[in-house]
């Protein structure tokens, strides 16, 4: 274990009191991380040698300053020999702690990682989804890894969360976990979590995430045209798993309900209005968001279609979804099978239903916005991306305006 230290007296001559003097601070430095320590010693800076780090002269008071330096020094080495004695990495704060006399047990940052998980898991179903608990679970395993790599330690204070914690955590899912940018700062948000109840409690001074910006790439997001679409409905399936995950898929994008939202969805959760048409009212299970998406004769086909399903009787379910994992891979064979070349996942089918279904045919992003459950209208801006086809009869119908005037 080889830690670079060293150790610095200098002035604070930038102020000086009312009889012109300085404070001297005790500089330490560890592996490149230093801190400093007020010694409630003040001198004029004429008499400072910075060369020697000492005191000039040989009088009294030089003497004595030398001397206490001299003691200073020798009880910071040696706090430095404790240390490398007990056979653990340490940081620039351990030694400070330890000659201000505070070195008491902190709080561990992985430890209180934990116990926000614990705490997670046993809301999951209440506050969170199971997948919210999953990415936090991970998140802990990023942050264990980089700790053992970065520190050589199975955990460290939380106090010693800074900037430079950050941004090495942040390279470190680049390089190492080979995450992709947005993943690496959706690791890093989640992160960032476990530092803000760090501050709230008071284990951490100050926000080390102050001077750190989050800036995610923006991803273009795929989505059926209506000709693969249709394409897509129309396409005789053989075989029951793979006509209900096509069947599946077709009904989120008709309605724009997520996986885990099509797979917990109820028959109690389908409503009938006056007029006899049929509409979802629940919430999301990502954000506990209230929505209500009424629904289109093709939805409502596919539900009605399963409604006497054994598992849609017995499991109480609207459509008997397979694992998010098969389905995926189900969805691979059924874009082969339709000529489409886009990489088919659940999700897509919401963009579907943002681009293709909803916003292509002019209903406003801000009902759209409702039908998806999103809070912030920014976050169906994500998914809208209409497609030239509408820009250019949007600007048709502009041009016809225009005209009229």
């Amino acid at each position: 274990m080889n830690n670079s230290f060293a150790i610095l007296f200098y002035l604070k001559d930038k102020r000086l009191d009312k009889n012109g003097k300085a404070a001297l601070y005790l500089r330490i430095t560890v592996n490149g991380q230093r801190t400093e320590i007020s010694l409630n010693r003040r001198i004029l800076p004429e008499k400072w040698d910075s060369r020697m780090n000492k005191m000039k002269g040989k009088g009294m008071e030089a003497e004595e300053l030398n001397r206490f330096m001299t003691t200073v020094r020798h009880k910071v080495n040696k706090i430095q020999h404790q240390l490398i004695e007990e056979g653990e990495p340490f940081t620039v704060h351990d030694v400070k702690d330890k000659y201000l006399g505070r070195d008491k047990k902190y709080k561990m940052l992985l430890e209180l990682f934990e116990e926000h998980n614990w705490q997670m898991e046993k809301l999951v179903g209440v506050e969170f989804a199971l997948g919210t608990w999953k990415r936090y679970h991970t998140t802990k395993s990023h942050v264990t890894e980089f700790v053992k790599s970065e520190y050589g330690r199975n955990d460290i204070p939380v106090k010693d969360v800074g900037l430079k914690f950050i941004k090495g955590l942040e390279y470190f899912l680049k390089v190492t976990k080979a995450c992709n940018h947005n993943s690496a700062l959706k690791y890093v948000n989640n992160f960032k979590k476990i530092v803000r109840i760090a501050v709230a409690n008071d284990w951490i001074a100050k926000d080390p995430f102050y001077n750190y910006k989050v800036q995610f790439k923006t991803v273009e997001r795929e989505f059926l045209s209506k000709e693969e679409l249709q394409r897509l409905i129309d396409k005789e399936i053989e075989g029951e798993r793979l006509g209900i995950v096509r069947d599946m898929f077709v009904l989120c994008c008709f309605t724009g309900l997520a996986y885990v939202d099509i797979q917990t969805l109820r028959p109690d959760e389908i409503y009938q209005n006056e007029e006899g048409g049929y509409y979802i009212k629940s919430k999301r299970s990502k954000t506990d968001t209230g929505f209500m998406i009424p629904l289109l004769p093709t939805a409502v086909a596919i539900i009605e279609k399963y409604k006497d399903h054994p598992r849609v009787v017995n499991k109480n379910c609207v459509i008997p979804v397979l694992s998010n994992q098969k389905s995926n891979a189900y969805l691979k064979e059924i874009a082969d099978r339709c000529d489409i070349k886009k990489n088919l996942t659940t999700h897509l089918a919401r963009h579907t239903f943002a681009t293709t279904v909803t916003l292509s045919n002019g209903v406003p992003i801000e009902t759209v916005g409702k039908m998806l459950g999103h809070k912030n209208l920014r976050t169906t801006q994500h998914y809208a991306q209409i497609i030239d086809k509408k820009v250019e009869e949007d600007m048709a119908l502009l041009k016809e305006k225009l005209a009229g005037m």
